[in-house]
């Protein structure tokens, strides 16, 4: 997490529940959660965030099927309030604040072969079938909460430029989830792990330049969070956690070194991890991987914003999991900036 000067975190387990909307249009209040069974080869993602200001939710839903095909869908259904995180079929609910949350979603996922389809999503939505999908987890948590508030350090809010802002708060958690995940007839029993995270305040998708995350969670007793944000004409930014036994050592430096393919997908990658503690290498092999996309506003700084969401096989320790990689990138001329600016030093 990025903090402005002369500010601070405030962490409050009421924050697990949604806020009364600031007055900018681009107010939104938004969870995630993944989840993975690495014996069973199944993951999922679901994300639900509401835009009240425009009258709508941003709901997404991926499963990616031990057989290597994903089930996804993206939709924005009509909202009218913000107390509740529930709309278009998705529901998350906070039983436990920092402890135990629920997740629920009935509706339909596109049954993708190649995945890569949803680089263009009106030609995957007509290319392939809607099939019903049933996903009911409990999430628990194995680890502390990390993140907060960025407040001022009398404890006041901080202004923010709305148009630059990404989030106001932001909390995140390693997770132990059981339950089920059902898509087109095939049932499956989920043991394993996964991570969350929430975030409130204004957020202009094309504010990010480029960042790489790698969550994933070995155990109740370890896990991984790498964090690199780039920055137009400034340093990077490396952020994260690796949690042991209980307890977080905050990643203090890092970096990654990715293997990418002709289209710029992310094949696989070793990461070098560094907290005051000790020095980790974490390396992940990228299976099925979904490309998404935000459309630039006029005057942007790129064609468009590309996400690519990718289940992977990670290994560090001599352990080995099941979770996600996430690189976002404003694409210019279809590549990468992330990529561009590591051509050019």
């Amino acid at each position: 997490m990025y903090m402005p000067p002369h500010s601070k975190l405030r962490l409050d387990p009421q924050d697990e529940y949604n806020h009364v909307p600031e007055a900018v249009s681009n107010y939104n209040e938004s969870a995630y959660f993944n989840a993975f069974d690495s014996a069973r080869g199944i993951g999922a993602w679901m994300r639900l965030g509401n835009r009240l200001h425009e009258g709508h939710a941003e709901l997404s839903c991926c499963v990616y099927l031990p057989d290597g095909r994903v089930g996804f869908m993206h939709q924005r259904p009509k909202i009218e309030h913000n107390e509740t995180l529930d709309a278009g079929g998705m529901r998350f609910e906070v039983v436990e604040p920092f402890r135990h949350l629920r997740v629920r979603y009935e509706g339909e996922l596109l049954l993708m072969d190649d995945p890569h389809a949803m680089a263009d999503p009106s030609s995957a939505f007509k290319r392939y079938p809607k099939r019903p999908a049933s996903i009911a987890l409990d999430f628990r948590g194995v680890s502390p909460m990390h993140g907060g508030e960025i407040v001022a350090l009398d404890g006041s809010p901080i202004v923010l430029d709305p148009e630059r802002a990404v989030y106001r708060g932001h909390i995140e958690q390693n997770m132990a989830v059981a339950g089920h995940i059902a898509v087109d007839g095939l049932r499956f029993e989920i043991a394993g792990h996964g991570y969350r995270d929430k975030s409130w305040g204004p957020r202009h998708w094309h504010s990010f330049y480029w960042y790489k995350w790698l969550p994933v969670t070995f155990g109740d007793d370890f896990g991984v969070l790498l964090s690199i944000k780039g920055r137009k004409g400034q340093p990077h930014h490396v952020s994260g956690n690796v949690l042991r036994d209980g307890r977080y050592e905050p990643v203090i430096d890092g970096r990654i070194e990715t293997d990418y393919d002709a289209q710029h997908y992310p094949r696989a990658f070793t990461a070098q991890v560094r907290t005051a503690e000790r020095s980790y290498t974490l390396t992940g092999k990228v299976g099925a991987l979904v490309p998404l996309r935000h459309r630039s506003v006029a005057g942007g700084a790129g064609d468009y914003t590309r996400i690519t969401e990718g289940i992977t096989e990670y290994r560090c320790e001599g352990r080995s999991a099941l979770g996600m990689s996430e690189y976002c990138d404003l694409m210019v001329d279809g590549v990468p900036i992330s990529v561009r600016e590591a051509v050019a030093r």
